[in-house]
């Protein structure tokens, strides 16, 4: 189906207790768009992707992909539909270099069962060269690496391994100016290649200036959504902290 979007939601719902921390949310991701994920701690966003990523089985609602009705149960069955979700931690081995970190769990062997070096750094610098970022020595440790090279290298290991969708949580967190544009050429190079983004973070100029669309939650609920150029700045912020649309977007 491909005129299906590259993932939907349909009112997903997720309770722990009687603590309703999704409820009745429904998404829409299409190919090479950039959303944005908006709302404050506690409205439901944290708990909406992990559904999508398979952390944790939703306890109602439909999942989506390509247009095909598909069960995520656990992160393995998200990563074999091409779902692939950067958290801010980035989960990166600082003991290892940038190859190690991209295979990592998923290396790559020779007939005989030996570790393929070549093969992996080939893969490793065509996949950065997709990306069109540089990094000189990809035998440096990750330790020793800057916010913005970390944060390119966990996207890397995504890429690297076919991920049609990224969620990426908070990804200019913690950056300079310079690293935070160099991140968002890197999400913009991404979309323009089809990938599917979904951009969670509290800055909201971060998500004007990459997302193409915006979904607004409080309280586990949607607020609503809309193309970032027919809302403002204040008009977000409206939404997020009292629930309140815009006159655009009320029916």
């Amino acid at each position: 189906m491909t005129d299906a979007p590259l993932i939907e939601l349909r009112d997903v719902t997720k309770a722990f207790g009687g603590v309703h921390a999704v409820d009745r949310v429904s998404l829409r991701l299409e190919r090479g768009e950039v959303l944005g994920l908006l709302g404050h701690n506690g409205a439901g966003k944290s708990t909406l992707i992990k559904m999508l990523s398979g952390v944790f089985p939703a306890d109602s609602g439909d999942f989506y992909v390509r247009g095909e009705k598909v069960d995520i149960r656990e992160p393995r069955d998200a990563k074999e539909l091409g779902i692939e979700t950067i958290y801010q931690t980035l989960a990166l081995s600082e003991n290892l270099d940038s190859i190690a970190n991209l295979f990592i769990g998923r290396e790559k062997t020779s007939f005989f069962g030996f570790m393929d070096e070549v093969r992996m750094e080939r893969a490793a610098r065509e996949t950065l060269a997709r990306m069109k970022f540089n990094l000189p020595n990809l035998a440096t440790l990750v330790s020793s690496l800057s916010g913005g090279q970390r944060q390119a290298i966990a996207i890397a290991r995504a890429v690297l391994f076919k991920a049609e969708v990224l969620i990426m949580d908070e990804p200019t967190a913690a950056l300079g100016p310079e690293e935070t544009a160099k991140v968002g050429d890197l999400i913009r190079e991404l979309a323009g290649q089809g990938i599917g983004i979904i951009l969670i973070s509290h800055d909201i100029h971060d998500v004007f200036a990459l997302a193409d669309r915006m979904l607004v939650m409080r309280n586990g609920k949607m607020v609503g959504t809309a193309p970032t150029k027919d809302v403002t700045e204040d008009e977000a912020l409206a939404m997020i902290i009292a629930g309140n649309l815009p006159s655009a977007l009320q029916k």
